[in-house]
């Protein structure tokens, strides 16, 4: 597809809903003239090829064609994660040193052709177009017109964003945040796409202006992550490393999507397969990637159309029974150990590992033994049976990898979850040995390599300490921010400044509406992005865009090109050097836009920013000075695929209060619903997770596509089983609303989706985020962790309207 094909402008109901805003009095919509993405009729038809294949090629193919800027786009796509070219602006997942020439997936090949886009939204643009006008079109219309070029004020008279010098936008913020009654007044959110430099730099600078509220992606991810594994091996990161994936002679993989979110780790689960490997994926949806693969770079099996699985086993279970399901195994393991021990038989569990690195081990057994069959049974939504099989071929592995993501984390319990999984390894020694281990997998590609560097809303002691001797200044030592209370403190007015470094937040973020006014609340609203999306709509009293480069374009400062560098969830570094000509003069790199922002707030305080953006060396000099493993960092880069941290508990050395890895006596959720269900006094219809489109990264919508789920040209769609649609008295192809069950006065609603039968658990339901994340209580986060419980909630359906049927 070559040259898109004009549709007629259409508005999203559900963002407009999450907006919470009218158009005004015969406000024109948005003109037809401007270039607008090819959208399909919507259709709904079961999708029966593999994983990646042929469906992923002709998917690239139409993204690079459509593009507008295809020929350079396949120069630089061929050098995404090579050495000398640029680290993939997608997902976190590493590379392996043997790779050829082709190191790029369908999704990373797509989030570069996004990026990579010759459409322009500049000035132009916005005189033609209000705010209120941009109001009624869908997120992916708003990110298909292109890269922002040029700084842009709001003018509230005219309701349109309009031109502003740097000096003049740096000058703005400066007086917002020097008018500030205290530095609390001010959030700072970041993007896990932000490099190591840009959030180092953004850190200092925040630290300096004297507050940590930190408001960060990972907030709403993988926080319980972070907090469940620092508590239970003293290192909030996983404890793999990509070479370990061939030498696993088991891999569970919980929660997760890879044929989506991670499609390069299909090849290491399919290898593992092949070599007689347990491959076991614990997942309510039977997600193609998790079944089965075909490599786009095998031209035999291309040419016979032929696929391998990537499975051995697939556990279904209730949305939040995963807890229960480890505690099962647990429960299946001591039951073995103690009948092995009668026997006189070799043990189950690695005795020399518990009693050399472990605390706590009997206060845990003891939790097991008083959890009953019939609680687990329950709560997981596995018969026993099932359970029993998942706990042998655990049993089995004498090198095994625990994986997760989304699916664990955005629980009310995950912070429990996660430490159980933890429990389950160290029963058997799988941690801190070849083949074994730990993996959180990350979400977007830099989001582990910003909390390395500092942004952190609950700062380490050891981080703040080494900034303030290497600076001279005195660091804030109070907690700062998560993004649910930033929400929260915007909403109540206690911040009046807002700085986003990337993302999308307004629609990433729980309780659209809500979400919503708090921005608007604000006195000063900073977006530094790459393109339009609807956070701009949502601006404060004064609000700013500063477009910034992305990570394909070249990033010239004053000493020449720069790199900058990126974290994976192998915590290798790597550094990344831009390939294409930026489309404008106006755009600036994330740390000069930062470093502009610094001086005109602090000055030359604590260090000359505008010398330390000249070459970017110099900031890796500081992060070496201040961030532990990153000695000599600018040396290492020079390695061929970068260099590893290292991981303390990796290691087996364990940096935790008791100096051991601490087993976590959990007690499982009495009851999964929280009380604010059960104090409306309605059962709800069904459990709902949100969820990606297979054409989607984060809140960047590719397309209105998923191939994967058999969705065409549509996104507001729930997915449902079809036996619980017609007792619920719905038909297939039904429109109904959604409304969130919790009881404290805000009504949660989002409107006109439409009931498509599949393959999901009876009980639950899943739809599409950021549509349905105006469902979300901003109350409703995980104990610990503060994370939005996104995967779990309760919803009841009224019909919609306009209950027509497409099906």
């Amino acid at each position: 597809m070559g040259t898109p094909a004009p549709f007629e402008p259409h508005s999203s109901a559900a963002s407009q809903r999450a907006a919470g805003v009218q158009p005004r009095d015969g406000e024109p919509a948005v003109s037809t003239k401007d270039e607008i993405a090819p959208a399909s009729a919507p259709r709904y038809k079961p999708y029966n090829g593999a994983a990646a294949g042929w469906g992923a090629l002709q998917s690239v193919t139409r993204f690079w064609l459509g593009s507008g800027n295809a020929l350079k786009n396949i120069r630089t796509l061929l050098k995404t994660n090579q050495n000398g070219g640029f680290d993939c602006p997608g997902c976190a997942w590493g590379e392996s040193p043997e790779d050829g020439m082709v190191k790029f997936c369908e999704n990373g090949a797509k989030a570069v052709n996004w990026e990579a886009t010759k459409r322009r939204v500049d000035a132009s643009f916005f005189a033609r177009h209000s705010v209120t006008s941009l109001l009624e079109q869908s997120d992916y219309w708003l990110e298909y017109q292109g890269r922002l070029t040029e700084p842009m004020v709001y003018d509230a008279a005219n309701d349109r964003y309009k031109p502003i010098a740097w000096d003049d936008a740096f000058a703005l913020i400066a007086r917002h945040l020097n008018g500030l009654e205290s530095p609390d007044q001010a959030e700072f959110y970041t993007s896990g796409r932000a490099s190591n430099e840009a959030a180092y730099l953004y850190q200092l600078f925040v630290r300096a202006f004297g507050t940590n509220n930190f408001p960060d992606c990972s907030n709403m991810c993988h926080e319980a992550s972070g907090v469940a594994l620092s508590q239970s091996i003293g290192v909030g990161k996983g404890t793999v490393t990509f070479e370990d994936f061939e030498h696993a002679d088991a891999i569970f993989v919980w929660g997760q999507n890879p044929g989506t979110n991670h499609p390069r780790m299909l090849e290491p689960l399919r290898e593992a397969v092949e070599r007689g490997a347990q491959v076991v994926c614990v997942n309510p949806l039977k997600e193609r990637g998790l079944e089965r693969f075909q490599h786009p770079q095998h031209p035999l099996e291309m040419l016979t159309n032929g696929d391998r699985p990537t499975n051995t086993a697939f556990f279904r279970p209730a949305l939040g029974g995963d807890m229960a399901i480890a505690r099962g195994m647990a429960k299946f393991l001591l039951q073995w150990e103690r009948d092995a021990q009668a026997a006189g038989k070799p043990p189950v569990f690695d005795h020399e590992f518990l009693n050399a690195h472990t605390a706590a081990v009997q206060e845990y057994l003891a939790a097991v033994d008083a959890t009953t069959w019939e609680h687990i049974v329950e709560q997981s939504g596995l018969p026993l049976i099932e359970i029993e099989r998942a706990a042998r071929m655990y049993a089995k592995g004498t090198k095994v990898i625990m994986c997760w993501a989304m699916g664990i984390t955005q629980h009310r319990h995950s912070v429990p979850t996660i430490q159980e999984l933890s429990n389950l390894m160290l029963l058997r020694g799988n941690i801190g040995r070849p083949g074994a281990g730990l993996c959180p997998v990350r979400g977007h590609s830099n989001v582990q390599g910003d909390r390395t560097m500092g942004i952190n809303e609950r700062p380490p002691v050891f981080l703040l300490d080494a900034i303030e001797k290497r600076f001279g200044f005195e660091v804030p030592r109070q907690q700062g921010h998560n993004v649910v209370e930033a929400i929260h403190a915007m909403l109540e007015g206690r911040a009046k400044v807002f700085i986003a470094l990337g993302g999308n937040f307004a629609q990433a973020t729980p309780d659209s509406p809500r979400t919503a006014q708090a921005l608007r609340n604000c006195d000063l609203t900073v977006q530094i992005s790459t393109k339009l999306n609807r956070s701009h709509l949502m601006h404060g009293k004064e609000a700013l865009i500063l477009p910034c480069l992305g990570r394909t374009d070249i990033d010239r400062q004053a000493e020449g090109p720069q790199a900058v560098t990126v974290e994976d969830s192998f915590s290798m570094v790597h550094a990344s050097f831009g390939q294409l000509q930026p489309l404008s003069a106006l755009q600036r790199s994330e740390p000069a836009i930062i470093a502009g922002i610094a001086s005109a707030t602090l000055g030359p305080r604590p260090m000359d920013w505008q010398w330390l953006i000249g070459d970017y060396q110099r900031i890796r000099e500081l992060i070496a000075d201040t961030i532990p493993g990153f000695t000599d960092f600018n040396t290492k880069l020079n390695h061929p695929g970068g260099f590893y941290l290292g991981n303390t508990a990796g290691a087996r050395r364990w940096n935790t209060a008791s100096g051991r890895a601490n087993f976590k006596a959990n007690a499982l959720p009495a009851d999964l619903l929280h009380d604010k269900v059960h104090e409306t006094g309605v059962v709800p219809d069904l459990i709902l997770q949100t969820l990606r489109s297979h054409d989607q990264y984060n809140t960047t919508i590719y397309s209105l596509d998923d191939r994967y789920r058999g969705v065409r040209g549509q996104r507001e769609v729930v997915f449902a089983n079809e036996a619980d649609i017609i007792r619920l008295g719905y038909q297939p192809g039904q429109k109904v609303d959604m409304i969130s069950v919790w009881a404290d006065g805000h009504e949660r609603r989002v409107s006109g989706f439409t009931l498509l039968p599949f393959d999901i658990p009876a009980g639950q339901a899943a739809a599409y985020y950021p549509e349905t994340n105006p469902l979300v209580p901003l109350e409703s986060t995980g104990d610990g962790s503060s994370t939005p419980t996104s995967k779990f909630v309760a919803i009841r359906f009224e019909r919609a309207r306009d209950n027509a049927r497409i099906l």
